[in-house]
């Protein structure tokens, strides 16, 4: 997703704008930066109607609770936007109990550990598409841990599982992941 780039001041008088309830701010708002929130919001959420109601509810709570929002520096809005999605992510995902870890030893256990393929030749919609075809579990922790920055005491905390718990899924994501990406290479690699 493209990087919103203001220049100046333009970022503090959007913000200022919006908690002024200026009705073009949101619009502005919208353009500048729904695609970016769906491709944070489709990082944890694989359904298409899901995605939909979860990035509206995310919208609702950017427009009504953005009188909270205190500027600090370029790109906090983005950055306040983006935990606003994906905590409407994940309560979405805590309200439909997909968020439960799916275990899969019989599927992983028996790979070698090998070094992660490479994704350099892939298309980003064939990443994204793999990403999607993660379990929930795999998939929240992966994007959490990756993503978001997040350690796995605070994906523990956030998930309400063990710290171990949030390490192991992460280490089977992984696996499940480099194991799609090799059968995708394997596929799409120039027949001799």
């Amino acid at each position: 997703m493209p990087k919103v780039i203001f220049i100046g001041d333009e970022e503090r008088r959007l913000v200022k704008r919006l908690q002024e309830g200026d009705k073009s701010a949101a619009r502005e708002f919208y353009a500048l930066y729904a695609d970016t929130m769906a491709g944070v919001c489709s990082r944890y959420i694989a359904d298409e109607e899901d995605l939909k109601d979860v990035f509206q509810n995310a919208f609702i709570h950017i427009f009504t609770h953005i009188a909270e929002f205190k500027y600090l520096k370029a790109g906090s809005l983005e950055a306040w936007a983006t935990k606003v999605v994906v905590n409407e992510s994940l309560k979405f995902l805590r309200t439909k109990k997909q968020h439960e870890m799916l275990l899969m030893d019989d599927i992983l256990l028996d790979e070698v550990e090998e070094e992660f393929p490479s994704i350099n030749e892939i298309p980003s919609d064939a990443i994204r598409e793999m990403l999607s075809r993660l379990p929930t579990g795999y998939r929240t922790i992966l994007n959490l841990y990756v993503f978001e920055g997040k350690s796995h005491q605070e994906i523990a905390h956030l998930l309400g599982i063990k710290k171990d718990s949030s390490a192991s899924q992460l280490h089977r994501a992984k696996k499940l992941l480099a194991k799609m990406i090799r059968k995708y290479n394997n596929d799409n690699s120039p027949k001799q």
